[in-house]
């Protein structure tokens, strides 16, 4: 396989960090931040699953890898731009961090806007410029904790043979894995949501408390989880696990 523009940034070692691009050319402070729940099973930006020890009390560094793949769905909108992001990561559900890495969907001045991405919130999200991915891409990512506060996120578009990895520091709870398609935020809010259609999660898998499973293993708990704004009215939500356990839908219903 063509293992074209690998990287590896290791700590201490700085990668090009910058704020994403908006409308106009100009820049934001886009941001992919933990759950923001509205009600048990519902989020203001959030669809997917979550899966964890126990939804009411999860156990704290229990998680220590999630993958999944996806492809990159080719997303519509008209004259006002709009964002979806697709992502794999570790906390976030229930607590303050969220270690992710992934894709984003965007539509921009009447165009469709793809790239990669990692984040490990609050930090600003990085750009990975050295990966180029479009709709239709078959993306794979798994962000894995490999002890001393260190975590390994890596993704690939198996369509072009692209890849790229990354590991980073940060002292964080590990409570939940997630797979989740996004509203991204700024300063002001969530952002609309992009016209992506649908999209599935396939090959999802976990590591929690040293078991590896699918996400609807009887080990642990997950939640299904239903993006829906102020007035109740539903964005985005996630079908019933597939037969296997390790896949699941998202569908877009509104902006």
């Amino acid at each position: 396989m063509k293992r074209n523009e690998f990287s590896l940034m290791a700590a201490g070692l700085v990668a090009s960090l910058f704020l994403l691009p908006v409308a106009g050319g100009a820049s934001a402070n886009i941001i992919n931040k933990p759950n923001i729940k509205i009600d048990h099973s519902t989020s203001s930006n959030w669809s997917g699953y979550a899966a964890l020890t126990s939804l009411a009390s999860p156990q704290e560094n229990s998680v220590s890898d999630v993958k999944g793949t996806w492809v990159v769905p080719a997303v519509t909108g008209n004259s006002s731009s709009s964002y979806s992001s697709a992502w794999v990561g570790i906390d976030g559900y229930s607590d303050g961090s969220v270690e992710q890495i992934g894709t984003e969907q965007d539509w921009i001045n009447g165009a469709p806007s793809y790239y990669a991405w990692f984040e490990m919130y609050p930090k600003f999200p990085v750009k990975i410029k050295t990966i180029k991915v479009g709709a239709g891409d078959t993306i794979s990512a798994e962000v894995s904790y490999s002890g001393k506060n260190r975590f390994l996120l890596t993704i690939n578009d198996l369509t072009t043979e692209q890849s790229y990895i990354t590991v980073l520091k940060a002292k964080t709870w590990r409570t939940s894995a997630e797979w989740i398609v996004e509203a991204p935020s700024n300063s002001k809010g969530e952002l609309p949501l992009t016209d992506f259609g649908s999209l599935n999660f396939k090959a999802a898998s976990a590591t929690i408390d040293g078991h590896t499973g699918t996400i609807g293993d009887p080990a642990w708990q997950d939640d299904p989880i239903t993006m829906i704004n102020s007035a109740g009215n539903v964005k985005a939500q996630p079908t019933p696990l597939f037969s296997d356990g390790g896949g699941f839908g998202v569908n877009w219903l509104s902006s």
